[in-house]
This record gives C-alpha cells, structure tokens and sequence, in this order.
C-alpha cells in the first residue's frame, strides 16, 4: 500500500519540525527547506536563513511539540507550542506549502498560552491539560 501525499507532506512537515526546532540538527536546512524557500511570518526574517538564524538563537531549551495536522494536497497544517524560551508558550497554527518534496512556503497564526485562570472555559489551548508554562 503506498502512502498518500498528504500523508507523506504530513510526516515531511512533522520530521522537519522536529529535526531543526528540537534535535538542532545542521543538516536540516539543507534537507527539508527549499532553497527558495518564502517567510510569511511576522516574527522571521525572509528565506531558510532566517529561519535558521531565528532557531539558532533561541535557547537550547525550546521546545517544539505538534498537536493536530492536517494536509490537503500540497498545503499542512499544525497545531502546535512552542514552550521554553520566553515567559508565555506560544500556541500556533503553522501552514507549511510544500514543492519538490521540501518545504516551499509558511504562514503562522501566532498566540500567548492561556492559563487556567484567563481561560473563560478553563480548557487548554493545547492538548488535554495545561502546560507547565503559565499554568
């Protein structure tokens, strides 16, 4: 049984993630990023330098966790946080365009976690209970 694309851009966007906000691999620029790669954030400079320059001045102790991801034909989208290197963890919505077999284009929706008090229903933001950042 082969995998569907949306299943392979799926795990290229979850894999690519993972090798270069976690593990810090150097190698991951070059492997999941197109070289012509456009920056639609307001947080990043343009290209995969800037995103690499970005990641690699974050402390070590960022931490990127995937939550929900859903692709439909070239287009990926993941919920996620990104904890560990300021005071309030981002709750996110990355879309991720891929091209080629790499990661072509990107887009954020960007907000501060909640806590369990300024939550109005008391309910996470992300997963199934609050993290330990800010609540």
């Amino acid at each position: 049984m082969t995998q569907s694309t949306e299943a392979r851009n799926k795990a290229l966007v979850l894999e690519a993630f993972e090798s270069a906000f976690n593990r810090r691999e150097s190698s991951a620029w070059e492997k999941y990023w197109s070289p012509d790669y456009i920056q639609h954030s307001a947080h990043i400079a343009p290209g995969r330098d800037g995103l690499r320059n970005l990641i690699e001045s974050l402390p070590a102790e960022l931490k990127y966790e995937p939550g929900i991801a859903l692709a439909e034909g070239d287009l990926v989208i993941v919920h996620g946080r990104f904890s560990g290197f300021q005071k309030t963890a981002w709750i996110t919505a990355d879309i991720v365009r891929i091209a080629d077999g790499v990661l072509a284009e990107h887009w954020d929706v960007i907000q501060d976690e909640a806590t369990r008090e300024s939550s109005k229903s008391g309910l996470p933001m992300f997963g199934d209970k609050f993290g330990e950042i800010g609540g």
